[in-house]
């Protein structure tokens, strides 16, 4: 039964009553349900650390659209949500409280530090799953996941093991990112490029046989001179083939080094010669290991100079120690000149400080399944939209490099690896690996676990993420993947993320799927999702990304008070093109609002226009309407409900969710409630057209509340069970009926008439083109406008008819028929030409004072853009770009000038 829609919409209350209601009643469930195709999404996890931002209510606005249509179409769908320990940042956020009481980590030890990691995540982490539910998002929170559970833990070290069995992982030393302030690892995604302005010095190296000649080379990093064990040239750079093999005096911590020739020198840098520090550099490392070089690490692992550095530097912190070897270069002679020099440079994401590159003992993955992983996205088994990802997908793999899987931290999954006591860990050879006399590798430890130590790195938060679509589900246990659904579910139907992941997290839970899922099945069985959504990023509107230090990024809940979760969710997707970037304007979210507001406007309408029937059903509501009855706004509207919603359905197969909002946008506001509407109110004063009428207003707003309930998922449930519909099927919420009419429009024997939808569509053009009319001529709000129509062949019989519905909705007088008319404003269509009488609402002589004031500037301005175009100083000297916009001033004045002489001639001057 239906309840009284009140004047105007609260969101808050609604939001807030009916996501409980949801929750309480289960309604997100992911069931498995043999009957009923399944449709699953795991959601990204965000981190722990974590707060709603614009890119969180774009990303997971999109996963609920797609989860809620599921159910529409009535599919078992889950959404499982969870989130991601994040180690770094969260380690970094509980040292921090510590540095404030005066402590580090290791005064509380690793046991207790980790048990007040726990406390802090107990007490503020997991803030973005409450602010998630303010979105609406409709995930299965019964099985929400965190990364540190027990059980997604077991799977995560479960898969560690396998992989060291099937000799994928490996321990040996080479270059990292590394943070001196964290004292960790870090993966190039944890690494933020920044532009800096420091120096770019120039220091010369003696040649040892001859003395007073020497190279130059340029560098940024002259602390690193004591770790230079080689100056590198390019092969067929011509200015030092003669000193190939020849040494030079290595100028801080004197030593002779030799001249070398390695093809990755780029011989235009400086002075075309390099020097080789293998320690401290990834290029230098890869030219040090073609020719054998020695290593020598000047810095310690936070950034301080060691012994290696000399006396002069030894102790230094590295950018002090940067500034005293310039010092000690120019007091020596060697410095030739310092100039500035912009690079960029990359950045600790949490500890925002410049990283070291540095050579670590860490543990590194060979991937897995790579020629799988390519044949699943270039074969179409895994479909990224838009498509243009899949090549920068690809080219990745065709270059991947193993992966460091080891972070020197204590907050994550400590790797499953326990050494012999007494065993030198540094002198350990892959083939040691094997050795069970050294190195014991399992999930429960040794047996005899007094006489090993546990390695005290943890595994990189990614290396628990790659395993997030099945791990979530209860692999590796079979009782409890059965349990989870882990058959039914997976593979998962949609991933939606941003492309800057797409090698850290998309690519790896792809090779992962590959080899830990379904052994021996085809591809397609074991690869994590089907279809990969990329969105774009979100902007300002000057174009630059949004974040926290610029202060340029709205705060999500701020817009929820403002307009409402639903007027956020469909403004946000409205200005969202398929994986384009975004420039947010926040018009477009108070146009969601404003939207709602129509919806419920325009449902509060039709309630009091008469009473709502006991039955709302599809088949109910079709069962009243009686085709014979059906007038042309009649089948016009419902020709252009049956196109929205194939539209619609087309929007979501091509993950089109802008154009989808756009073409409901279109439909609701336009069609039905500026056309169909307002012709409407007439016959629903007749008693033989009322209930036809309203009959298919009811259809409309009942399929339309359907369609939008996947954007506006708050505003069409309210409105769902205030106008009774869910009461009437049987069903108390929209989520549970299906969506699109059209089979059911067959089954009635509504057939739409073509004819009908043509003239709807001509009067349409008609209204449109008198209402720009009258605003050409600040008519607008004038509702005594006379309008004369030349008609075409055989069209004034449906002007005639329809002549008391345009006068209404153009706000004219009349419309009255001529043979022919001179002298006045006209506009053509389909129905013939029109022309506005000016006579009857117009004072003629002011106009045309007004109208004459307003050429004689436009000609002034004409004249002198003409006057500096003619100059041929200016056009020798203007950049193209000034003179070009002249141009096109020109133009723009010279069309408005005729436009002026026309409505001057119309008025007869």
């Amino acid at each position: 039964m239906a309840t009284e829609i009140s004047n105007s919409y609260d969101p808050g209350a609604v939001e807030s009553k009916w996501y409980s209601t949801w929750v309480d009643a289960a309604c997100f469930a992911g069931e498995v349900d043999p009957t009923r195709p399944a449709y699953s999404i795991v959601i990204p996890p965000p981190n722990v650390t974590g707060v709603l931002t614009m890119g969180h209510v774009l990303n997971n606005t999109i996963q609920d659209i797609l989860v809620r249509r599921a159910r529409q179409e009535g599919h078992s769908a889950l959404w499982l949500p969870g989130t991601d320990h994040a180690g770094i940042a969260t380690q970094t956020v509980v040292e921090r409280m510590l540095r404030k009481e005066g402590k580090h980590r290791r005064d509380l030890g690793r046991e207790a530090f980790l048990e007040r990691v726990k406390e802090w995540r107990v007490k503020h982490g997991g803030i973005i799953i409450k602010q998630l539910e303010r979105l609406g998002a409709s995930c299965d929170w019964e099985r929400n996941t965190f990364t540190m559970d027990e059980h997604y833990s077991r799977a995560v070290l479960h898969a560690f093991v396998e992989l060291f069995k099937r000799g994928h992982i490996y321990r040996g030393k080479r270059m990292v990112n590394w943070c001196p302030v964290s004292l960790t690892a870090l993966s190039d995604e944890e690494v933020i490029m920044k532009p800096q302005r420091g120096a770019l010095y120039r220091v010369r190296y003696e040649l040892v046989d001859r003395p007073g000649e020497h190279i130059q080379v340029a560098t940024t990093r002259p602390e690193t001179i004591p770790g230079d064990v080689a100056i590198a040239v390019h092969p067929s750079d011509e200015r030092y083939r003669d000193l190939i093999g020849r040494c030079v005096w290595r100028p801080l911590m004197r030593a002779p080094i030799p001249i070398i020739a390695d093809a990755a020198v780029d011989p235009t840098f400086g002075a075309g010669a390099l020097k080789v520090t293998p320690a401290h550099d990834r290029t230098d490392f890869e030219i040090g290991q073609r020719h054998k070089l020695e290593i020598i690490d000047v810095l310690e692992p936070n950034g301080v100079l060691n012994a290696h550095a000399g006396p002069g530097l030894e102790g230094l912190e590295r950018f002090a120690g940067r500034k005293r070897a310039a010092e000690l270069l120019r007091e020596s002679g060697a410095l030739v000149d310092e100039e500035v020099y912009e690079n960029n440079v990359g950045f600790s994401e949490r500890a925002d400080v410049p990283i070291e590159p540095r050579l670590t003992q860490q543990w590194w993955l060979r991937y897995p399944r790579v020629e799988e992983a390519k044949a699943a996205v270039r074969d179409g088994h895994i479909r990224f939209h838009p498509e243009r990802w899949s090549k920068v997908y690809l080219n990745w793999l065709e270059n991947i490099q193993d992966w460091c899987i080891s972070r020197q931290l204590w907050w994550g999954h400590r790797i499953p690896v326990w050494y012999r006591k007494g065993v030198d860990r540094e002198s350990l050879t892959e083939a040691d690996l094997l050795d069970a006399t050294k190195i014991h590798v399992s999930l429960e430890g040794p047996a005899d676990p007094e006489n090993w130590e546990q390695e005290e790195d943890v595994l990189d938060t990614w290396a628990s993420s790659w395993l997030w679509p099945f791990a979530t589900m209860g692999w590796p246990d079979e009782a409890t993947a059965k349990e989870q659904g882990l058959d039914y579910f997976y593979p998962t139907t949609t991933l939606v993320t941003g492309p800057d992941i797409i090698f850290f997290w998309v690519a790896r839970m792809i090779m992962a799927g590959l080899e830990f899922m379904r052994p021996g099945a085809p591809l397609e069985q074991r690869i994590p999702f089907k279809h990969v959504y990329f969105t774009g990023i979100i902007r300002d509107a000057q174009g630059r990304k949004m974040s926290k230090s610029l202060g340029n990024s709205p705060d999500p809940l701020d817009l929820i008070e403002r307009f409402g979760a639903d007027g956020l969710r469909f403004g946000i997707m409205s200005m969202a093109p398929q994986g384009q970037d975004i420039r947010f304007q926040e018009d477009r979210i108070e146009t969601g609002r404003n939207f709602c507001n129509k919806l419920w406007n325009a449902c509060r309408f039709r309630q009091m226009s008469g009473p709502m029937a006991d039955n709302a059903s599809l088949e109910a509501i079709l069962a009243r309407i009686d085709p014979a009855a059906l007038d042309v706004a009649d089948h016009a509207i419902l020709e252009r409900l049956l196109a929205t919603e194939a539209e619609l359905a087309t929007c979501f197969r091509e993950f089109e969710f802008s154009r989808a909002v756009q073409t409901l946008y279109a439909f609701f506001w336009t069609d039905f409630c500026d056309w169909y509407v307002e012709v409407s109110k007439a016959r629903i004063q007749d008693p033989a057209q009322r209930d036809a009428c309203l009959a298919v207003q009811d259809l409309v707003i009942r399929q339309t509340l359907l369609a939008l309930h996947p954007f506006t998922p708050f505003i069409t449930q309210e409105l769902w069970s205030l106008l009774g519909y869910g009461e009437a099927e049987g069903a108390r919420f929209i989520q549970d009926c299906a969506v699109g009419c059209a089979a059911a429009f067959a089954t009635r024997g509504v057939a739409i008439d073509a004819t009908a939808v043509a003239e709807t569509a001509h009067l349409k053009s008609l209204v449109g083109s008198a209402r720009a009319l009258k605003a050409e001529y600040n008519l607008a709000s004038k509702r005594d406008v006379k309008f004369f129509v030349v008609a075409a062949n055989d069209a004034w019989p449906t002007l005639q008819r329809n002549i008391a519905m345009l006068t209404k909705l153009v706000g004219a007088s009349a419309f009255e028929r001529r043979e022919a008319v001179d002298g006045a404003p006209a506009a053509i269509t389909p129905l013939g030409t029109i022309y506005l009488d000016l006579s009857s609402s117009l004072d003629v002589a002011a106009e045309r004072e007004r109208l004459g004031k307003e050429l004689e500037k436009i000609e002034k301005a004409i004249a002198g853009t003409q006057a500096r175009l003619a100059n041929e100083s200016f056009v020798s000297k203007a950049p193209p770009a000034v003179i070009e916009g002249a141009k096109k001033q020109l133009a723009d004045n010279e069309a408005k000038r005729d436009e002026m002489r026309r409505l001057l001639a119309a008025l007869g001057a």
